[in-house]
């Protein structure tokens, strides 16, 4: 089979967006829209993508360097031909070319399929859509033997053409062979003053080809974006198809239109998501998993049985079997959970290390720290782990209990089965079972007056 190279328009500056940034660099669930794209294009097995790029195109560079693209610029935007024709040196004549937009991010890859899987040179395939209100869009003319001769835009179409709700998506595959020969012939001729790429549509006839038409499966697949309420629009469309596949896999969602999903999400069975949840990067949630309300999850692994307590945020960490977090906690990058473990209200943890069984219930801070099994953290503890340059490390041995409003000033080890005392400002190591107390001492001052109001 012959190359498929995928043509991605991107170069339209959006100025119903009402925002200095390129229109396809706006996002739907957390990505930029032609994030979405690509990875469809890519999804679908394209030896090379090539993105026209005109307005703002060190932005969408700069935002897309992650991504093996071919970029060409549009130096003046003249209409949908044109922008074509900036990559048509780029594709070999063999190439099946299939063209998507930027700003058009949820087209599915089994759509796309159908359009570029069965294409031969003989064969135009053409993405079209049937709406109950057609405004804006060309609309799709076909013959008495119901083939697609043409396709007329809303502005040069007539009025019986303007009753049609067949219409022109925009997306078309065809091999470059016929681009490189139709695209020079286009005319500007028409309202817009603009070269479209749908008027190859008429020579594809012309030449006696076969128009194949696919539709997707949902409207919204086609929807483009011209401003942020069909952004929202679209954004709202992908989370319900997301609360949908969840619900479907083994989840309960308190509220399906109250769980966003920006990145990728798997989940066991019998998970429970209540209300307001934000799952951000790659995330996976076991069997049994509960999350609680305001929760934000960010790249992070949650293993069977752990309960997340409301508002707590978690990024780039990973949470032991049957562990409890929260409410109200935050675990930040380089956290791992043992089983059982509980990191309770308002505690922050950093770089952390907590074995099997171990608590820290509350109101601490533990960063760059390894801790044993079974150790208890009392309220009020910190580690002391940045000099103003440098990192240090703490480590609690197994068994370890440091009492409440404890400082353990790193770098510092405090041994097996050892306890440190209320209080306490930790400078030294502490050895195995040994009790650790490091205060200033005491004085009660008689006869002193508390400061009285002005």
């Amino acid at each position: 089979m012959s190359p498929l190279h995928v043509v991605i328009l991107a170069a339209g500056q959006g100025s119903r967006m009402k925002s200095s940034m390129p229109k396809v660099l706006h996002k739907v669930a957390g990505r930029p829209m032609l994030h979405h794209v690509i990875e469809t294009a890519r999804t679908l097995g394209a030896e090379t993508i090539h993105g026209v790029i005109g307005h703002g195109a060190d932005q969408v560079k700069a935002a897309t360097d992650s991504y093996s693209v071919n970029w060409v610029m549009q130096e003046e935007q003249l209409g949908t031909g044109h922008a074509v024709a900036q990559a048509l040196p780029e594709l070999p004549d063999n190439a099946r070319v299939l063209v998507l937009y930027g700003d058009v991010p949820l087209t599915t890859a089994e759509t796309l399929q159908g359009l570029v899987q069965d294409l031969d040179e003989k064969t135009l395939g053409l993405l079209t859509v049937t709406l109950d209100d057609p405004q804006g869009y060309g609309r799709i003319l076909r013959n008495p033997a119901d083939e697609v001769t043409a396709i007329v835009e809303q502005k040069d179409a007539t009025t019986e053409q303007l009753a049609i709700c067949e219409v022109n998506t925009g997306i078309l595959a065809v091999s470059a062979r016929h681009l490189k020969t139709w695209l020079p012939q286009l005319s500007s001729s028409n309202a817009q003053g603009e070269y479209y790429l749908t008027d190859i549509i008429a020579m594809a006839g012309q030449a006696g080809m076969k128009v194949s038409v696919a539709q997707p499966g949902n409207p919204f697949e086609v929807q483009g974006v011209n401003n942020r309420l069909q952004l929202a629009e679209l954004e709202r469309w992908y989370q319900s198809r997301e609360a949908e596949r969840l619900m479907t896999e083994g989840a309960t969602l308190a509220d399906p239109a109250r769980v966003d999903v920006r990145g990728e999400l798997s989940i066991g069975n019998d998970v429970l998501i209540d209300v307001n949840v934000v799952f951000n990067g790659k995330v996976t949630l076991g069997s049994d998993v509960s999350i609680g309300p305001g929760c934000v999850i960010t790249d992070a692994d949650i293993a069977d049985g752990a309960r997340i307590q409301a508002h707590s945020v978690i990024e780039q960490a990973s949470v032991g079997p049957n562990a409890q977090v929260g409410p109200f906690a935050r675990l930040r990058p380089g956290t791992q959970l043992g089983a059982n473990t509980k990191v309770g209200n308002f505690v922050e943890t950093k770089k952390t290390l907590v074995g099997e069984g171990s608590k820290i219930n509350h109101l601490s801070y533990v960063g760059d720290s390894t801790l044993g099994t079974d150790v208890n953290v009392g309220a009020g503890t910190i580690t002391c782990n940045y000099d103003g340059v440098n990192k240090y490390q703490t480590v609690l041995g197994d068994g370890v209990f440091v009492g409440s409003n404890t400082s353990l000033v790193a770098p510092v080890t405090v041994s097996e089965g050892a306890t440190v005392g209320a209080g306490s400002t930790i400078t030294r190591d502490v050895p195995e079972q040994e009790l650790a107390i490091a205060r200033g001492r005491q004085r009660n001052i008689s006869g002193w007056k508390k400061p009285e109001k002005h």
